[in-house]
């Protein structure tokens, strides 16, 4: 004789309702709230949430350059609610089950990369071992949501190493750009210094020409007024006046020390002598 009792199933849960000892589908599955059982026929062995879940899964494998690397993998899955038949039936234990084909996954995805394309490409590589989680999931009456890299993590000295590369990698490009702009200077430097020299150049020719100008002027000025008097002895005078005019500024410096000497191309041999006659003398 059966006996009818009450079973309260918790809020977002199922609960399979067996029949002699057997749940034969998923319509065998009751929702949240109270119902009635007919014991001992019907009997329900426990419930299953249908809440969201995450779990990280930590995977240790080696990437292409045959770097070991530690990944985290953040799995977020929930039941089918349209089919926890196989959800509460087909799996002893979920979580460890859960855990290898995430494993696997990542064993037959990373070592396909790099471990620089691997930190560039997480995105995809998540997408990848979503895509193939998706239908093993779904064969166990469970929905994966979505599939995370969350960390990429590798040992002291490989990431020693690859501080060191990047260092270095950015002083070359440090140094790259420094010499560009030593360039650039000495360019403007020397373009600068060309324009400079070509107006002095130009600024020279102006007053020569201007020296030559005033010259002719007064050539042409002391013949008129003087006659008998040639061009020659007008340039004379006016050198002999200039040479006197120097004279009198090199007196007029202050703490001046000056060697007057010859300077006619007949100067040295004659200071020749005249050294070689006084260390005779002196001897």
């Amino acid at each position: 004789m059966c006996t009818p009792w009450l079973v309260c199933i918790p809020e977002k849960h199922v609960a399979p309702v067996e029949n002699w000892g057997k749940a034969q589908s998923n319509e065998n599955f009751r929702g949240a709230g109270l119902h009635c059982l007919a014991w001992p026929v019907e009997a329900i062995p426990g419930t299953l949430s249908l809440q969201i879940q995450s779990r990280d899964v930590t995977v240790r494998t080696k990437t292409h350059d045959n770097v070991f690397v530690s990944v985290v993998i953040t799995i977020i899955y929930k039941v089918d609610e349209d089919a926890p038949f196989n959800a509460y039936y087909k799996m002893t234990d979920s979580n460890s089950q859960l855990s290898s084909w995430v494993e696997d996954a990542v064993r037959g995805e990373v070592p396909s990369y790099t471990l620089d394309s691997f930190f560039e490409s997480k995105d995809r590589v998540a997408n990848r071992l979503k895509e193939r989680l998706i239908q093993e999931f779904s064969d166990y009456g469970y929905v994966l949501l979505d599939c995370l890299v969350t960390d990429i993590d590798v040992e002291y000295k490989v990431k020693a190493s690859m501080n060191e590369i990047n260092a270095t990698r950015r002083l070359r490009i440090a140094t790259e750009f420094k010499a560009e702009g030593e360039k650039i200077m000495q360019l403007k430097a020397a373009e600068a210094q060309a324009e400079s020299k070509y107006l002095n150049g130009q600024g020279i020719a102006g007053e020569r020409k201007a020296i030559i100008d005033g010259l002719k002027d007064s050539v042409v000025d002391f013949s008129t007024e003087v006659p008998g008097t040639t061009n020659k002895d007008v340039m004379d005078l006016i050198l002999l006046t200039q040479y006197f005019d120097m004279l009198k500024e090199v007196g007029a410096c202050a703490n001046t020390t000056k060697l007057m000497m010859h300077h006619g191309p007949s100067a040295i041999k004659e200071l020749k002598n005249q050294l070689h006659k006084q260390i005779t003398m002196s001897k």
